[in-house]
């Protein structure tokens, strides 16, 4: 059932966005490559804020993906890379895909440990915070929701957003479980802080156990 679900979310965030979406505005290539090369000059803040929270995104996923990939049949690392480009559309199929999986056995190689690390999520919880506080205080929010019921583009990447903010528990509750947290409330803390939780808790949460390698188990 949980599959059919993420498989439905998946075909249905497709057809939305190609179907029943704003438009593309004739100026989105150029706004994506201003975006993408820093010349944001006349950008409104805020569409600068959305563009690099959803490049810290993939990153968080990555964090607790790929430590969650080790020992599924299907392996997370390509979903990941893929989400750097498309955002959930990339990771709600791994979603679909993967097992429940509360454990980790194996020793951690250096990307796990990487990955792992409080000090990359330390790192992305001051970059969330800085993108909030810029697009807070300097941000034309009238203009964005202009932008947002008129502009494809805009409006795909929030709901992006908003998607991987409500997905993420998804892969959290095996996270939290693979590291003993036990506590019902990290959740809704996570949730009650869109990007900001889930990275004060990639900086917050206690490693995870190791041990000895297990026979047939891939990465």
């Amino acid at each position: 059932m949980n599959r059919l679900i993420f498989w439905g979310v998946w075909l249905g965030f497709i057809l939305y966005a190609f179907i029943l979406a704003p438009p593309n505005r004739p100026d989105t290539a150029d706004l994506i490559l201003k975006l993408s090369t820093g010349a944001w000059e006349g950008i409104n803040p805020t569409v600068i804020a959305l563009f690099n929270a959803m490049g810290i995104w993939p990153m968080v996923y990555a964090a607790v993906a790929l430590v969650d990939g080790h020992g599924q049949k299907q392996r997370a690392w390509p979903f990941v890379v893929v989400s750097f480009a498309v955002g959930a559309f990339a990771l709600l199929p791994y979603l679909a895909l993967r097992q429940p999986n509360p454990s980790f056995s194996g020793p951690k190689r250096a990307l796990l440990r990487l990955v792992e690390s409080r000090w990359l999520g330390a790192a992305l919880a001051a970059g969330v915070i800085a993108l909030a506080a810029f697009a807070l205080l300097k941000g034309d929010w009238p203009d964005f929701w202009q932008q947002w019921q008129t502009s494809r583009f805009i409006h795909v990447m929030s709901l992006d957003f908003v998607a991987l903010w409500l997905l993420f528990p998804v892969l959290l509750r095996d996270d939290m479980a693979r590291r003993g947290i036990s506590q019902p409330w990290v959740i809704a803390a996570v949730l009650a802080l869109p990007l900001v939780g889930a990275c004060l808790y990639l900086a917050l949460r206690p490693a995870g156990e190791e041990s000895p390698v297990a026979e047939g188990v891939g990465g």
